[in-house]
């Protein structure tokens, strides 16, 4: 089984919520997601997606995913999509860096790969573990009852997990803080998520005015591993890496300075699903918890997030993202359905999803 062509395409996935904000002034109204089918010579076809969170969330961009892929394309013509491991080596040949420039292709080849041979990526992937996976709300800075409604309302869906977005002014985070956690449920677990935007100094500041014995993991506080660390030193509140572990090397650099307690791994940050299960597989092995998301997408994001999360030990995993409620476009026509804020991965072959091609509408460019 070979690569016979690949078509990309490009969607507008217009953000459910109006306007989605993250500190220092950072707003988002939609997001520009890059699809890509792989079309194999025995007929087999998988797809993948690629949707960077604007560009200013870490170093990538729609069209540099496009580009990049204008550079590799042509030269993975030919090659067999079940060999995942040999297609993202030759894909690191092509192109030095640009993770979510890769996911796509790397994930529809999964898809692929699971399409020819009758079985779901979570298998694939490592095995299923069969248990229902636990969603996480992504709770966008502002008003302090503002967001203590929203987490409300997912609460009453059924979410344990939330992500609370903060990182502008230290008293006004603390605020919002409590205020997300003030009607906090047994069992719920709760991020706060500075996108890398708190200094040491703020951060600081930050976790003095918290209330007392709050219950927090504090995810990506600063934009440097200096500045991460150096804030390790001075806190007992738990640390989980994200826009900081963007490849393997980073994982490993991480667990060797004893830089957190857990991962946030995302896929297309990671380079897609090859690299996204190396490093579950080291976060496995320190004994780090991790959550399983994507920077943002539609269904077919969504699924590969499912499936890599299908197959990550229930005590180390504690949630994954429903990418795909972030945005008001559904790419798919059978959609994982969520039952009281659980999902399962689909135990159809590949992805398990049926892609809509009617919204994705032409190829922006094609090779073969």
């Amino acid at each position: 089984m070979k690569i016979e062509a690949i078509d990309v395409f490009r969607v507008e996935l217009p953000y459910s919520g109006g306007v989605y904000r993250l500190a220092r002034g950072r707003e988002y109204v939609s997001f520009h997601s890059t699809v890509v089918r792989v079309t194999c010579d025995n007929g087999t076809t998988g797809w993948g997606e690629s949707v960077p969170f604007g560009s200013t969330y870490i170093a990538a961009h729609a069209r540099g995913v496009r580009a990049g892929i204008d550079e590799m394309a042509p030269h993975l013509i030919g090659l067999d999509p079940r060999r995942v491991d040999r297609t993202h080596e030759a894909m690191d040949e092509l192109l030095l860096g640009h993770g979510h420039t890769k996911c796509a292709i790397d994930v529809a080849c999964w898809d692929a790969f699971g399409m020819s041979v009758g079985m779901p990526v979570c298998d694939l992937l490592g095995g299923s573990t069969d248990e229902p996976l636990g969603l996480i709300s992504s709770i966008y800075s502002g008003p302090p009852d503002d967001m203590r409604e929203r987490v409300a309302e997912h609460r009453a869906l059924g979410y344990l997990a939330h992500s609370v977005k903060v990182g502008d002014d230290p008293a006004l985070d603390a605020e919002c803080v409590a205020a997300c956690l003030a009607d906090r449920q047994p069992g719920e677990y709760f991020l706060v998520d500075a996108n890398g935007s708190m200094t040491v100094e703020t951060a600081l500041r930050f976790i003095r005015l918290l209330p007392v014995n709050l219950d927090i993991v504090l995810e990506a506080p600063c934009a440097t591993v200096r500045e991460t660390l150096s804030l390790r030193r001075r806190t007992d509140v738990p640390i989980v890496w994200d826009e900081l572990a963007t490849d393997d090397a980073s994982v490993v650099s991480m667990i060797a300075t004893d830089g957190a307690e857990g991962v946030g791994l995302k896929i297309s940050k990671s380079g897609g699903l090859t690299p996204a299960r190396r490093q579950r597989d080291i976060a496995i092995a320190a004994g780090y918890t991790m959550s399983v998301q994507d920077t943002v997408g539609s269904d077919i994001a969504f699924a590969a997030v499912v499936h890599l999360a299908q197959t990550v030990p229930s005590r180390l995993l504690r949630c994954m993202l429903d990418v795909r409620g972030m945005v008001n476009l559904s790419t798919v026509k059978n959609p994982v359905p969520i039952v009281a804020g659980r999902v399962k991965a689909p135990r159809a072959p590949g992805l398990g999803i049926d892609v809509d091609t009617s919204v994705l509408g032409d190829p922006v460019a094609s090779y073969s």
